[in-house]
C-alpha cells in the first residue's frame, strides 16, 4: 500500500469521526465570530506612500536586524513594562523556541493542562521534566513546584485561555513563583490590546511582572507574529539559543512598520476596548439561564458554548452558519475529547443588533439541545 493510500484511509477515519478539518471558501455576508481580531484591526486598509523593505535578507542575527524591527521591539516591552523584547515569526515559534532555549536539563516545568500547544510541543522539546497539572488548579502548581528539583523550577500558563475564555490568579501565581524561587512564564496573546491599562494585558492589569512573557500581534493588534519580553539577560540568551529565532529569516521590515501603527493606535483605543466591554456584558445578559457550559470565571469576549461531542457541535455550527452566523466548531484535539464547542470571539466592530441576535439563536440551541 502507498503512503498516500496510507495518508487517505487516515483522513477517512478523521472524517468519520467527526475530526477532518477542510478548506472553506471565501466568508460572505455572515457575522463572523470566529477571528480573534478583537478591536477589528485586521481588516483595517492600510495605504502608505513610502514603506519599509518587504524582506529582512536573513536571520537576524547574520543580516536581518533593521531599525523597524528595533523600533517594534522597543515599543512592545515599554507596552508592557518589560525592559526589553524580541520579534518572532508567530506565536507559536516564540514559546516553542522560548521553553527550549530557557529549560535545561534537571529543570521542572509546571505546565497547566490547557495551555497552548505551542507550549505543550515546547516541554516536549526541552530538556527538563514537565508536570502538568488540572487547569486553575494552585494546589497542585504548589504540590508540582515543591517537589525535589536538581535545576530550576518554571511555572507557565496563559493569562487568557482561549478556549474557555478564563484567567488565573496571576498575583496567586505570582507569590507562589516566589515563594518556590520558580520563573514564572505568561503567555499573553489573546489578553493582550483588551484587558489592563492601555491593553497592556492581565499582568500589568494584576500589578504583576513575570520573567517571560508572550504577546501576539495576529488578535488584537491585527497583524501578524509575536514577541517575548523580559528582562536583558533572557533577551540575550533567546538571542543565541533559541532555535526558532537563530535559524529563522527575520520579521518583514515593512510588517514591523505596520505593526508598529497599530501597536501604537491599539495603546490608544481605550473607546474601542469599552464598546467590546459593552457589548460582552449585553451578550452574557442575553445568554444568561441557558446551558452554556461556561467555565467557572469565564469574561473577556470568549463564549465558549459546549456541545459535548463532534457531530452535536458541527450541527449547531451549521445551523448557525444558515441562520448568518459564521461559527466554528472547535473539536479534539483543540479540546479534550467530550468537550466539543462553539468558540465566540466578539469584535468591537460587531453590529450589536446582529451579535445580541446570534446569542438568542446559541440559547435555542442550548435550551434544544
Amino acid at each position: 500500500m502507498s503512503v498516500n493510500d496510507d495518508l487517505r484511509r487516515e483522513l477517512e477515519a478523521l472524517r468519520e469521526g467527526g475530526l477532518l478539518r477542510e478548506p472553506e471558501g471565501p466568508v460572505g455576508a455572515e457575522l463572523d465570530v470566529c477571528r480573534n481580531d478583537y478591536l477589528g484591526y485586521a481588516r483595517r486598509v492600510v495605504s502608505r506612500e513610502t514603506v519599509a523593505p518587504l524582506g529582512a535578507g536573513a536571520s537576524r542575527l547574520i543580516f536581518g536586524t533593521s531599525p523597524e524591527h528595533l523600533a517594534l521591539e522597543a515599543e512592545v516591552a515599554d507596552w508592557v513594562g518589560q525592559p526589553a523584547a524580541l520579534l518572532f515569526s508567530s506565536g507559536y515559534v516564540a514559546n516553542l523556541a522560548t521553553v527550549q532555549a530557557l529549560v535545561r536539563p534537571g529543570d521542572t516545568v509546571v505546565s497547566d493542562e490547557l495551555n497552548h500547544a505551542s507550549i505543550i510541543d515546547g516541554c516536549r522539546l526541552c530538556r527538563g521534566r514537565t508536570v502538568v497539572v488540572p487547569h486553575l488548579d494552585r494546589e497542585a502548581m504548589e504540590t508540582a513546584l515543591a517537589m525535589p528539583c536538581e535545576g530550576r523550577r518554571w511555572l507557565i500558563t496563559e493569562s487568557y485561555f482561549s478556549m474557555d475564555g478564563d484567567s488565573p490568579d496571576l498575583v496567586a501565581l505570582r507569590a507562589l513563583c516566589d515563594r518556590y524561587d520558580a520563573a514564572l512564564i505568561v503567555d499573553e496573546a489573546h489578553a493582550l490590546g483588551i484587558f489592563g491599562d492601555s491593553g497592556a494585558g492581565l499582568c500589568r492589569a494584576a500589578r504583576i511582572m513575570p520573567d517571560v512573557q508572550m504577546g501576539g500581534f495576529g488578535k488584537a493588534v491585527g497583524s501578524q507574529g509575536a514577541f517575548i519580553a523580559g528582562s536583558a539577560a533572557v533577551i540575550e540568551t533567546l538571542w543565541n539559543r533559541a532555535r526558532g529565532f537563530v535559524f529563522s529569516t527575520g520579521m518583514s521590515p515593512l510588517l514591523a512598520e505596520f505593526t508598529l501603527a497599530n501597536v501604537r493606535a491599539v495603546r490608544r483605543d481605550d473607546p474601542a476596548r469599552d464598546r467590546l466591554g459593552s457589548l460582552c456584558r449585553r451578550f452574557a445578559e442575553r445568554l444568561d439561564g441557558a446551558p452554556t457550559g461556561f467555565s467557572r470565571g469565564r469574561h473577556g469576549p470568549i463564549f465558549p458554548v459546549v456541545f459535548g461531542g463532534e457531530e452535536r457541535a458541527l450541527r449547531a455550527s451549521r445551523r448557525l452558519r444558515d441562520e448568518g452566523f459564521l461559527t466554528q466548531a472547535i473539536r479534539p484535539p483543540t479540546v479534550a475529547s467530550g468537550a466539543s464547542r462553539l468558540r465566540v470571539a466578539l469584535h468591537a466592530d460587531l453590529d450589536e443588533e446582529r451579535a445580541l441576535m446570534l446569542a438568542d439563536s446559541l440559547r435555542r440551541l442550548c435550551l434544544e439541545s
